[in-house]
């Protein structure tokens, strides 16, 4: 499939990390028709349990739970078997290559997309190496773990739009790209530190977007989104 065809609606993933499940279906409700997919982080599974998932899903919605699943590997393998049983479409995993493994092991037949995280989106260069003691730069870091994600198995990666281009140089289109840290040129800044804009994102890389805040918090979500996704899908074009 060629660029030009690709429906920047279907590329857009709308946070939902609101406290409760009503909240969260107000949202889906103001986004009905303009956004069909939906990212259940650790704050609303907390709350909500699998059950939201569930109603998404039944709904017609696809769903990326986000849970970043890290533990030893039999666990991790179980675990994705319950959400594969469920029609998720994303999953994100952490760990090191037996970890993905056993996700990948875990997901069997199903149709379940695993992603690996790399480094979160509010991280720098000054976290990396003085709080988590890390001597590399953040893209090393995000390369190198997006490279045992794909050789372990994993469908795709979680990275942040400044790692894009490399990740792309050095992997190839094969796995998906999936970027939060998505900013309007409009936003509020925030404690995210490596952002882009949507159009950006897409002409650098990135197969799809993750956003929150820029439109749960807009006086009008709706055409929040509408704006984002229109913005996508002009660089959709520009890919050809």
């Amino acid at each position: 499939m060629s660029q030009a065809k690709i429906e920047a609606s279907d590329r857009l993933i709308v946070a939902l990390d609101v406290k409760t499940a009503d909240e969260a279906k107000r949202l889906t409700d103001q986004l009905d028709g303009v956004v069909s997919f939906f990212k259940i982080g650790i704050i609303l599974h907390t709350v909500s349990g699998l059950e939201l998932a569930k109603w998404l899903i039944a709904s017609g919605k696809r769903v990326f739970l986000d849970l970043k699943f890290f533990d030893i590997r039999q666990t991790v393998k179980e675990a994705v078997a319950r959400v594969a049983d469920l029609g998720v479409t994303f999953l994100t995993i952490h760990g090191n290559s037996a970890i993905i493994r056993g996700a990948v092991e875990g997901r069997g037949e199903s149709d379940l997309k695993l992603l690996a995280v790399t480094v979160l989106t509010d991280l720098d260069a000054a976290d990396m190496q003085q709080d988590l003691g890390f001597p590399v730069s953040v893209e090393e870091l995000v390369l190198h773990r997006a490279r045992l994600a794909v050789e372990s198995g994993c469908d795709g990666i979680v990275a942040s739009p400044n790692e894009v281009v490399t990740i792309r140089q050095t992997l190839g289109r094969k796995p998906l790209v999936v970027t939060p840290g998505i900013r309007p040129r409009s936003a509020a800044p925030d404690e995210q530190k490596r952002t882009a804009t949507p159009g950006n994102a897409v002409l650098w890389g990135s197969d799809y977007l993750v956003v929150g805040r820029p439109i749960r918090t807009a006086r009008e979500p709706r055409e929040a989104a509408i704006a984002i996704v229109r913005e996508m899908q002009s660089a959709f074009h520009q890919l050809g």
